[in-house]
């Protein structure tokens, strides 16, 4: 479990890994049902974060395939 469940990732990279991460815990089947949910909640913010990180790539691709090249600001 991270250390500190509400701090937003770093990076797309590093709330994809720690997604990973959290997912061998919860399927492990060892962690307190407490503990469960917030992994849980942790897992559905960081699928969130990457999630919106993938949609701001993919809508910079489109710009850049119509031909218009407009700065890309990450969200």
């Amino acid at each position: 479990m991270p250390k500190d469940p509400f701090k937003p990732p770093a990076s797309y990279e590093a709330a994809l890994e720690e997604l990973e991460q959290l997912v061998q815990v919860i399927e492990s089947g060892q962690l307190p049902l407490e503990q469960l949910l917030t992994g849980y909640q942790r897992g559905a913010e960081l699928l969130a974060f990457c999630r919106g990180k993938l949609e701001a790539v993919e809508n910079q691709i489109k710009v850049l395939d119509e031909g218009t090249l407009k700065p890309w600001t990450p969200q």
